[in-house]
């Protein structure tokens, strides 16, 4: 390794693993949606935002579906 660079004569390339990168939103889950995430958490030892991850890109791959049944009150 040299002890001095020129960065200025060095050329820049793009990360090839930018795509992989995860993008961080908000989002509003209900208290027991994360709690429920958290315990899974402590019993498998992964971080609990990685679960919710893994379940939605699971849901996502799987092309499932969410059943609304709505119910006119009037």
């Amino acid at each position: 390794m040299r002890k001095e660079y020129d960065f200025p004569k060095m050329k820049g390339r793009k990360n090839p693993y930018a795509k992989r990168l995860k993008k961080q939103v908000t989002i509003r889950l209900e208290t027991d949606t994360i709690e429920y995430f958290k315990e899974l958490s402590r019993e498998t030892g992964l971080p609990y935002q990685n679960l919710i991850d893994l379940y939605l890109k699971d849901c996502a791959q799987s092309h499932k579906k969410l059943k609304l049944n709505w119910i006119e009150t009037c």
